[in-house]
């Protein structure tokens, strides 16, 4: 291997500052939209896939976000850059505890320069991976002033002094595919190459991909050429096996939800019908990606009596993997074997350090990398690494 090349990272995250809202939302709406107040934490568990805390009157400080009726505390896994692993926990944090990197785009940039990273995208946190926060809400104009408040920070302070360093991701309104829509295209005009989306809408109360409901949402994205991503977490339920599993049972399973949701996306005809539309699933790992494009195949084929897409699939499944989708890992070595890695297509994956969480490879993401892709040849490990997340992101850099 040669020089290994600068990192463009598809999947990092931003603890959002306490101002991104009150800074930008009408007077009338600061007292009920999000607001930081620091107050102890009471009791937090994850268990069986699912987090439950309760506010209390004693305990550690936590910068907690309030909405509407909501209390929503920030976590170390959430921030857990610079801690040892031992100390990352479930527990509280505030906003002097963590890494100011966390939150801070100048201070993002200088982790990212220690990190060999040249560019990164990032997830919300408060708003959760693809803006649920925003969909649970009880008044709808409020939420969507709040969307549109995020998606004007991000575009403009997060990433807006950064040189084309970060990358803008932007939410949308859940609760409409027609406003989210049109949120695709204010922010496209202005540049903007990349949405959230959940990879299992109705695990959110939302219609399925199978119904033609979000037609006008993909319709925007392809006509406009955004990347509609999905993090593992964005349906708001992460893969378990019982109420009382421990979290190491879920932290197994999470590329679960983005294998299903390929699946889906595979035999549903959406990419039939939108050809232009491009899928990314974000920190599922791909060692899984070549058993599910050959199953897909086969029961598109040999069950075709009764799999019930004959007509709407004209050709194997597999075929819109590798015209629309792409894959990311962050730590996968047996996605990286030659056998793998050439089913998985050396042009459908990349490479992503998950900044400031804990599955984040930070401060060593080029160490990681060079150790994962040693055995590969210099041509296929800068596509990995930086030249498909160019392409896929329409970026201004060399590939």
């Amino acid at each position: 291997m040669g020089d290994f090349p600068k990192i463009i990272s598809v999947d990092d995250h931003v603890i959002e500052p306490p101002n991104v809202w009150q800074d930008r939302l009408p007077a009338k709406c600061k007292d009920i939209g999000p607001r930081s107040v620091r107050a102890p934490m009471g009791e937090m568990t994850f268990v069986g896939g699912k987090f439950s805390y309760a506010p209390g009157t004693d305990g550690p400080q936590c910068d907690w976000w309030h909405y509407e009726d909501k209390q929503i505390p920030t976590t170390r896994l959430s921030a857990a850059v610079g801690f040892d692993r031992d100390d990352v926990k479930i527990t509280a944090i505030t906003y002097d505890e963590m890494r100011k990197g966390c939150w801070d785009p100048k201070a993002r940039l200088e982790d990212m320069d220690v990190n060999w990273t040249e560019a990164q995208m990032c997830f919300p946190s408060f708003p959760r991976f693809c803006g649920q926060t925003f969909l649970e809400a009880k008044d709808r104009d409020l939420a969507l002033l709040c969307v549109k408040a995020y998606n004007d920070w991000m575009v403009d302070e997060w990433c807006g002094d950064s040189n084309g360093r970060l990358i803008p991701l932007i939410i949308v309104p859940l609760w409409d595919a027609t406003l989210a829509a049109e949120e695709i295209r204010r922010n496209a005009d202005r540049g903007v190459r990349a949405t959230c989306f959940s990879e299992i809408p109705p695990y959110l109360g939302l219609p399925s991909i199978h119904s033609g409901e979000w037609d006008p949402f993909f319709a925007a994205c392809a006509e406009t050429g955004v990347v509609v991503n999905m993090h593992i977490g964005s349906s708001s339920k992460m893969p378990s096996t019982s109420a009382d599993a421990p979290p190491a049972v879920g932290s197994t399973l999470t590329f679960g939800n983005a294998m299903s949701s390929m699946v889906d996306f595979l035999m549903s005809g959406v990419l039939v019908k939108f050809p232009d539309l491009t899928l990314a699933y974000s920190e599922g790992q791909i060692g899984w990606i070549p058993y599910i494009l050959e199953r897909a195949d086969k029961v598109w084929e040999e069950n075709r009596g009764w799999n019930g897409v004959h007509g709407v699939i004209p050709e194997p499944p597999s075929t819109y993997y590798y015209r629309q989708i792409y894959g990311c890992f962050f730590d996968d070595e047996h996605g990286l074997t030659p056998s793998a890695l050439e089913k998985c297509g050396p042009d459908n994956v990349m490479f992503e350090t998950d900044y400031p969480h804990s599955d984040s490879t930070w401060p060593y993401s080029r160490e990681v990398g060079q150790k994962l892709m040693g055995h590969l040849d210099d041509e296929t490990v800068r596509k990995l690494v930086r030249g498909n997340a160019i392409r896929m992101l329409q970026l201004p850099f060399e590939p």
